[in-house]
């Protein structure tokens, strides 16, 4: 075959490493530059395990990361099974203030009241009556701890813990929790393990709710039907984001359902690498561990 057979090819030109360097940073200018065309991400993050350690304390690099992400175009915001009482402090603490904000593991999705300072109203809420659960819960788990979520956002529990935030929250006899619908319901039995309350919901059923075991032997139960998946397509449709354009990341069993939905419309779905085999197996990926900066790690190569 003769050179002029040949397809045609680029060039390579050697450059001193200080103009290497600065086309780089202008590489990087142009991912965020907003004027440039780009698909608009909804980028979804997990609290728990996700963007903060058990000591609370931020990931490595997150905080940058997402301002980059922003930078970018992208929106950022949160889905955690907390109550908001919980996750306000973890947008303050990552410097942003979405448009949407899902708690209580989908029973709740906030939207930001914009005026002289951020705030949110609760936009949409799930409830349900947790009689009958409650009931057949504290028969098998008569020492636990339990604590359910009122629609107005008030908490009531029967016995204190110090993983609970206790804001706006009232302490009261068990037979008031079943006083009226709620949208979640905590139940923390200490000396259980993880696997314990796996296989005890495996033996007693919980049919009629939806229900996610935690890491640290936590179990959350919401409306049957609900959770961070049917939370996020009300705010997927609000903010009329393509649904191959969904990026979320998780690390438990509760953000399995998230990630089934984002797979199932081309999105992508990320787990931490410390997260259970279950939930890595849900996911389309895996990054590093929470520890590691896994979070980060994803964000900066978008």
């Amino acid at each position: 075959m003769t050179e002029a057979h040949l397809p045609p090819t680029g060039s390579i030109k050697v450059v001193k490493p200080k103009k290497a360097a600065k086309l780089v940073e202008e590489i990087a200018r142009d991912t965020e530059d907003p004027a440039l065309a780009t698909d608009r991400l909804l980028i979804v993050l997990d609290i728990d395990g996700t963007i903060i350690l058990e000591d609370e304390s931020l990931s490595p690099g997150v905080v940058e990361a997402v301002e980059h992400a922003h930078r970018a175009g992208h929106e950022v915001m949160l889905a955690t099974g907390r109550s908001w009482e919980g996750t306000r402090g973890i947008l303050r603490a990552l410097r942003i203030a979405p448009e949407f904000v899902v708690c209580s593991n989908g029973a709740v999705v906030l939207r930001r009241v914009d005026g002289d300072e951020v705030d949110y109203e609760r936009f949409h809420v799930e409830t349900f009556d947790a009689t009958e659960v409650l009931t057949l819960l504290r028969e098998h788990l008569p020492d636990a701890r339990y604590m359910v979520e009122l629609p107005d956002g008030r908490r009531l529990y029967t016995e204190w813990l110090d993983d609970w935030n206790l804001i706006n929250a009232a302490r009261v006899p068990f037979e008031e929790l079943t006083a009226q619908p709620v949208c979640r319901v905590v139940v923390v039995s200490p000396g259980q393990s993880e696997q314990d309350f796996v296989d005890l919901v495996s033996r007693i059923g919980l049919n009629q709710v939806s229900y996610a075991v935690g890491w640290t032997a936590w179990l959350d139960i919401a409306p049957k039907g609900v959770d961070k998946s049917t939370g996020l397509e009300h705010v997927r449709q609000w903010l009329g984001v393509d649904p191959a354009h969904v990026l979320v990341i998780g690390d438990g069993r509760n953000d399995v359902g998230m990630f089934e939905w984002a797979r199932k419309h081309g999105g992508r779905a990320v787990a931490m690498a410390q997260g259970p085999q279950e939930v890595r197996d849900a996911a389309s990926e895996v990054t590093a561990s929470v520890e590691a900066g896994g979070v980060a790690e994803v964000l900066r190569k978008l």
